[in-house]
């Protein structure tokens, strides 16, 4: 009996331990099922991402056109020097061997450790614009930099270079602030985007779909060759851009900017708002900064006193001197204030009392007694102290509101400064104190003096709508039917007769004798125009010429100004200037005529 049971209690254990086993190998089939079968998917994967690397390939840019499919932006074969992440001692180690063939300094070894720490999972971009030779230092030696990804990649070129920078602008590589932004939202560190001018504005049409290829690494994460299997995402390139730019007019008013001076010019097709030619001076390379501006370039530009960074045409505002006369004029003749043949009561002597102050003209023996067609001609400062009195200062507040003067043109460039002038007399009393100001504010007003300060862009928008009796255009870099079709809110509110009225006596600035412009007067061309002397604290004055051609259908308009530019008893520089850029663009236009039909004529309204 007592053995019967001790079997019976053997075969029990048997059953159990049998039981047992038969449900530790259930679980381990099922576990297996579940990671051969059900997950094999998800481990292929993990098994793939330990052996493959993403690589960005970068889209190549659209390239930029102007009016007549001159190149301004392209893209030319270059280099890339990248490595894949690992730990930060093995990428150093690989920098400060990579140093002496890529010309690494110690200060850019670290800005570049410094960045992988930000984007551990990224590869990490050497050089962006390597030489061949450093390309082919680094493929000679391959077994020392297993790591090292070397790429033809597409290169950003200007062939302009300095004549178009401040227009076009510059790309490099995004920035961790750029990256935060919500238009690069899908942005990878390392891509190069515009950071400035058009490569900018355009950034989402310019800088297309960047792709990905894959390589295959070994467990010490060293390059085995590119994957084939998988299929890589594919490069989507920028879309093309033209505009309205005049490369060959660009180039022009480059090379015959004056010597040494600063300054910027604007021409504008008054018409459809294309901008033909926008310059400004100092300048720089926008090639200087593909792949990288070196630093000491980089703080040579950026500490100049010359301000080369800076687009005096767009970011820039001037007190815009006499040019500011035909704005009293076009708001006192819309107002009925004044009509062509007014005069003032007070003859110009060389200047005007007023208070116990002398407000004194341009010309010390004064111009003597004149209408405002004459005052215009001879940029008369006294008839136009009286002018601004008639018109007032609310009138004249008025009118810089009606005119846009306030606001920024909405050309499509980046940073567009808008117009100073007082929107109130509240203004003034904020500023200056109730007492603190008196009406003879109107005076320095009344020739763009004061607390008046103007761009080059919004001076050529106010002549547009002047010289064409239209819609004021939108000025626009890039061509396009929609952007053409944009008109500005604000209108000049003169009948067509008093427009045409004012357009003849800029007529006679430069083509009658006592006009301003009148020594400097085309030959070949009859030409509209207003020159403009600017007092200026920092120095001497500035010199302005806005004018436009032909007067009867003008094709172009153009806003120019050389700082510092007009010396007492010396040429006014921007006017021989200005006149120059006009005659080169109609001889352009007709080459072939020597007086196209209207242009030889005299202008009468």
């Amino acid at each position: 009996m007592a053995e019967t049971g001790q079997n019976g209690k053997s075969r029990r254990r048997g059953v159990a331990a049998e039981g047992f086993l038969l449900a530790v190998f259930a679980l381990l089939g099922l576990v297996f099922f579940r990671l051969q079968v059900l997950r094999s998917s998800t481990f292929e994967l993990r098994s793939q991402e330990n052996r493959l690397r993403a690589i960005t390939v970068p889209a190549p840019r659209g390239t930029i056109y102007d009016r007549h499919g001159r190149i301004i932006a392209e893209n030319v074969p270059g280099y890339s020097i990248s490595l894949l992440p690992g730990s930060s001692d093995t990428l150093r180690a690989t920098l400060d061997r990579l140093a002496p063939y890529v010309h690494l300094s110690e200060a850019e070894r670290d800005a570049l450790l410094a960045k992988y720490a930000r984007f551990p999972t990224q590869p990490l971009v050497v050089r962006d614009d390597a030489s061949f030779a450093e390309v082919s230092a680094i493929e000679e030696r391959r077994p020392e930099f297993p790591r090292a990804v070397v790429e033809m990649r597409p290169r950003r070129h200007y062939p302009a270079a300095q004549a178009i920078a401040h227009l076009v602008g510059y790309v490099g590589e995004i920035s961790g602030a750029e990256l935060e932004r919500p238009e690069y939202l899908g942005y990878d560190p390392g891509r190069i985007v515009g950071k400035d001018g058009i490569e900018r504005q355009y950034e989402a049409t310019l800088g297309g779909v960047p792709g990905v290829r894959f390589v295959e690494v070994n467990a010490l994460g060293s390059i085995v060759g590119d994957f084939g299997p998988r299929p890589a995402i594919e490069v989507r390139p920028g879309t093309d851009l033209t505009l309205g730019l005049d490369l060959a007019l660009q180039q022009y008013v480059d090379s015959t900017f004056p010597e040494g001076m600063r300054g910027g010019v604007v021409a504008l097709d008054p018409s459809s708002g294309d901008v033909l030619v926008l310059y400004s001076h100092p300048t720089f390379d926008p090639n200087a900064f593909i792949g990288g501006i070196d630093v000491g370039l980089w703080r040579s530009l950026r500490d100049d006193p010359a301000l080369p960074l800076l687009n005096r045409v767009s970011t820039a505002s001037y007190p815009p001197g006499s040019i500011f006369k035909l704005v009293v004029a076009a708001a006192g003749m819309a107002d009925g204030k004044l009509s062509i043949s007014s005069y003032m009561p007070t003859t110009c002597g060389g200047g005007l009392a007023y208070g116990n102050r002398f407000f004194r003209c341009w010309k010390p023996g004064g111009h003597g007694l004149l209408p405002l067609a004459r005052a215009i001609q001879e940029s008369c400062n006294v008839y136009f102290y009286q002018a601004g009195m008639r018109v007032g200062l609310d009138g004249l507040l008025a009118a810089a509101t009606r005119y846009g003067f306030h606001d920024p043109t909405g050309i499509d460039l980046p940073y567009e400064t808008s117009g100073v002038f007082p929107p109130s007399r509240e203004w003034f009393d904020e500023r200056y104190g109730t007492r603190g100001w008196t009406q003879s504010v109107v005076l320095n007003l009344s020739i763009g003096q004061g607390e008046n300060q103007q761009s080059l862009l919004r001076m050529a928008q106010f002549y547009s709508a002047l010289a064409t009796g239209g819609s004021p255009i939108v000025p626009h870099i890039v061509r396009s039917e929609g952007l053409a079709s944009r008109r500005a809110t604000w209108g000049l509110d003169l009948t067509e007769a008093r427009r045409r009225q004012l357009v003849a006596a800029l007529t006679a600035v430069v083509n009658e004798p006592g006009g301003t412009a009148y020594a400097y007067r085309s030959t070949r061309w009859r030409i509209a125009g207003k020159t403009g002397t600017s007092q200026n604290p920092q120095g001497l004055p500035h010199s302005w010429f806005v004018g436009f051609a032909p007067p009867e259908n003008p094709e172009i308009v153009i806003a120019a100004i050389v700082e510092f530019g007009h010396p007492d008893n010396q040429v006014s520089l921007a006017v021989p200037y200005g006149i120059g850029i006009l005659e080169r663009y109609l001889d352009s236009l007709y080459p072939e005529v020597p007086f196209p039909r209207g242009v030889s004529d005299a202008y009468t309204p």
